[in-house]
């Protein structure tokens, strides 16, 4: 009887289905390893002394000067044309009411170029972590409210009643409360920037004021 022809190799190794794995050359992880030693190396050469946080902070209060100052002085000056009027100088009141609608929109970003910028003010990343940002969001706050406060004047020195005018007197000073409130957390965010940077700089002015009796 004659034996079948056989046609493959026998005992033959099947072959695995799917793709072949290849692996990853060990120099690889070593370039990325390097690498990342690098990446730190580099942020650690980079990280700001305290003599240069200091340096930065005293530049950023130069900057909030630059944004907020023309609204404060504006403030102040509307603040001293009230003092004039209810002091006695009634001949004063026109101006007075000039310069608090001066005042007032001079501290508006819609009005002011300066508040505008300061509005979209980045603090430097080496203050990253001072809060400043929230300190600047106040500012804008404390520049708006301030608007409200010279209008609160307006409406004082408008009083054609001893009533009327005890009301606007009485509006006018739960504005400028606020203002204080507003001022006071500002303030402590730069105090407590100062203390953490060693830094003797002066703090922004975002002036403080008691009216007179009306």
């Amino acid at each position: 009887m004659t034996s079948p022809t056989q046609t493959g190799p026998p005992n033959a190794a099947l072959r695995r289905s799917g793709w072949a794995t290849r692996r990853t050359p060990l120099w690889v992880f070593a370039v990325l390893a390097i690498a990342a030693v690098g990446v730190l190396l580099v942020s650690l050469s980079h990280k700001p002394s305290q003599s240069q946080r200091a340096s930065d902070l005293r530049g950023y209060f130069g900057d909030v000067n630059s944004g907020v100052g023309s609204c404060a002085a504006g403030l102040q000056g509307s603040e001293s044309a009230y003092d004039q009027v209810l002091g006695g100088d009634a001949a004063q009141a026109k101006a007075a009411l000039a310069i608090f609608a001066y005042g007032g929109s001079n501290c508006t970003v819609a009005s002011n170029e300066a508040l505008n910028d300061f509005a979209n003010y980045q603090v430097t990343e080496s203050l990253d972590a001072l809060n400043l940002d929230a300190a600047d969001n106040d500012v804008l706050t404390w520049s708006f409210d301030s608007t409200a406060v010279q209008a609160d004047m307006t409406a004082v020195l408008k009083a054609t009643t001893p009533a009327a005018r005890t009301s606007a007197a009485a509006t006018l000073n739960s504005a400028l409360g606020k203002l204080d409130a507003e001022r006071a957390t500002v303030n402590a965010i730069w105090t407590a920037a100062e203390k953490t940077t060693g830094s003797g700089a002066a703090l922004p002015s975002l002036p403080t004021w008691t009216p007179p009796a009306s």
